[in-house]
C-alpha cells in the first residue's frame, strides 16, 4: 500500500491559489485516469483510490497536514518511504518539478507538519515551483502563496500537471 498527499486548504476560495498546487496536481491526475474521489472524507482527508495506492487531500488547513498523513500511515500500516507528498514550492521557479526521497521542509509549514507528526524528514516529496519573483515582491509571502495564478501561468498549468501526474505513477510503480 501506498500513500500520495496533496497540500492545499480545504476551502473553495482557496482553488486555483499557489498552496493548493497539491489538490490541484491530485484533481488532476484523477481527471487523466477517470478516477473520482470518495464522497465522504475519512480520517480527516478526501481520498480515492487506484489499484493499492491511496490518494488523499487532508482537510486541515495546510500548516497542519500531518494530521491526517500520520491517521492515513498508522491505519494502513503505510511506511514513510512509501507516501508521497506532492505540494508548492515558492522557491522554484515557476513549473519546475522536484523530487527529493527525503529531506528537509526547506520552510513549506505543511511539509513542517508532515515532519512533526509523522516524526520523520524521510518520506519522499515531489515540489511543484510556483515562484514568480515579480508577484512576490509585491505582496509578501503570505499574501504570495494564497494568491491566484496569473493567466500566463494558468494558460501553461496543464502541461505541468501533466508531467507531475506522470511522476506520481513512476513513484508508485
Amino acid at each position: 500500500m501506498k500513500l500520495v498527499v496533496g497540500l492545499g486548504n480545504p476551502e473553495n476560495r482557496y482553488n486555483f491559489t499557489r498552496h493548493n498546487t497539491g489538490f490541484l496536481a491530485l484533481d488532476f491526475y484523477f481527471k487523466l485516469r477517470g478516477l473520482e474521489w470518495n464522497s465522504k472524507p475519512r480520517l480527516g482527508a478526501l481520498w480515492g483510490r487506484k489499484d493499492d495506492v491511496i490518494f488523499i487531500k487532508p482537510q486541515d488547513f495546510y500548516n497542519n497536514s500531518g494530521q491526517a498523513v500520520r491517521e492515513y500511515m498508522q491505519y494502513y500500516k503505510i511506511p514513510t518511504a512509501d507516501i508521497l507528498v506532492v505540494c508548492d514550492d515558492f522557491n522554484l521557479e515557476f513549473g519546475k518539478i522536484r523530487y527529493r526521497s527525503a529531506g528537509s521542509a526547506g520552510g513549506n509549514n505543511g511539509l513542517k507538519s508532515i515532519t512533526a507528526e509523522l516524526k520523520t524528514e524521510e518520506f519522499p516529496r515531489l515540489r511543484i515551483g510556483t515562484e514568480n519573483g515579480e508577484l512576490r515582491g509585491k505582496i509578501g509571502d503570505v499574501d504570495f502563496v494564497l494568491s491566484k495564478f496569473t493567466p500566463e501561468e494558468k494558460t501553461a498549468l496543464p502541461e505541468i500537471l501533466k508531467e507531475v501526474a506522470d511522476r506520481i505513477d513512476v513513484e508508485t510503480a
